[in-house]
C-alpha cells in the first residue's frame, strides 16, 4: 500500500486510512484554521529563518509533487525561534495545488482555500538525522506559505522555469544557488499547532507554522505547475493537480497565534 497512495478516486486521501490507520489519529494535518478561535500567545517568539543558497541541490518530480532538496549535513540553512526550541535544518520544500485557481492549499483559513501551499520542511538536530527525526513528536517543523492568485511572482519564476526538466515522475535535475528566503512573505506572523505529515505515512511529528500573509502567484505560473505529470514519461499522461489533503478534525488541539 505504501507505494500505491495518491490523489485519485481509488487511492486518494479518503482511502489512506486503509493502509495508514494513523490517518484517523489525534494530531492529523492539515486543518481549517479559524482565526477567531486561535489563542494569541505572547510567549511565542519571532521566527528566524536563515537559509544559505549554496545548500540547494536538486529538484525532483516524485510522482506526488515536485520538491527542491537541500544539503542538511550542517547548520547552514536553519529554522529557530517561533514555537520550537533548538535548531531545525531545512531538508526540502515542496508545494500542493489544485486543478483550478480556486483551490489547492492544504490548510484553509475559516474555510477559505488558496491556489497552492508551499511547505518548507525542517528537522530537529537533536536527532542524528532526518530519518530519525521524522518519527519523533518534535522531530519536524514545517513552515506553510499560502499562494494567492495575483501578479506573476518573479522570485517563484526561477522554480517554475525548472519544471520543464522534471515533467515526468522520477525525473530530477540540479537546482543550485537558490535561497528560499525569497519565497517568504513580508510578514512572518504565524499560527502554530501540533500536527502531522500531510502525505503517507502521515506521522504525527510536525510542529506546524502557518504564515498568515500569502505570497502571490499568477494563473500562468499555476498552469505551469499543472503541466507536470503524476506518471512517468511514456505512460498514459496524468496531469499533476489536486495533490492536496483536505482539512482534518482539530480534535483536542489548540491553535496559537503569534499576533493579535
Amino acid at each position: 500500500m505504501s507505494h500505491s497512495w495518491g490523489y485519485g478516486p481509488s487511492n486518494g486521501p479518503d482511502k489512506w486510512v486503509e493502509g495508514f490507520p494513523i490517518a484517523d489519529g489525534p494530531r492529523q494535518s492539515p486543518i481549517d484554521i479559524v482565526p477567531g478561535q486561535a489563542d494569541f500567545d505572547s510567549a511565542l517568539q519571532a521566527l528566524s529563518l536563515k537559509y544559505d543558497a549554496a545548500t540547494s541541490k536538486s529538484i525532483i518530480n516524485n510522482g506526488h509533487t515536485f520538491q527542491v532538496d537541500f544539503g542538511d549535513d550542517s547548520d547552514s540553512s536553519t529554522l529557530t525561534g517561533g514555537p520550537i526550541s533548538g535548531t531545525y535544518r531545512l531538508r526540502q520544500f515542496h508545494f500542493h495545488w489544485g486543478g483550478a485557481d480556486d483551490r489547492g492549499s492544504e490548510h484553509t483559513i475559516a474555510g477559505t482555500k488558496y491556489a497552492a501551499e508551499l511547505h518548507l520542511v525542517h528537522w530537529n538536530t537533536k536527532y542524528p538525522s532526518f530519518g530519525d527525526a521524522v518519527s519523533q513528536p518534535d522531530g519536524l517543523a514545517v513552515v506553510g506559505v499560502f499562494l494567492q492568485i495575483g501578479d506573476d511572482n518573479s522570485q517563484l519564476q526561477t522554480v517554475v522555469d525548472a519544471l520543464d526538466a522534471i515533467k515526468g515522475k522520477g525525473q530530477q535535475t540540479t537546482f543550485e544557488n537558490f535561497d528560499p528566503t525569497v519565497l517568504l512573505p513580508g510578514s512572518l506572523d504565524y499560527w502554530t499547532y501540533l500536527g502531522s505529515l500531510t502525505t503517507p505515512p502521515l506521522l504525527e511529528s510536525v510542529t506546524w507554522i502557518v504564515l498568515k500573509e500569502p505570497i502571490s502567484v499568477s494563473s500562468g505560473q499555476m498552469t505551469k505547475f499543472r503541466s507536470l505529470l503524476f506518471t512517468p514519461e511514456g505512460d498514459e499522461p496524468s496531469c499533476m493537480m489536486d495533490n492536496y489533503r483536505p482539512p482534518q478534525p482539530l480534535k483536542d488541539r489548540k491553535v496559537r497565534a503569534s499576533f493579535q
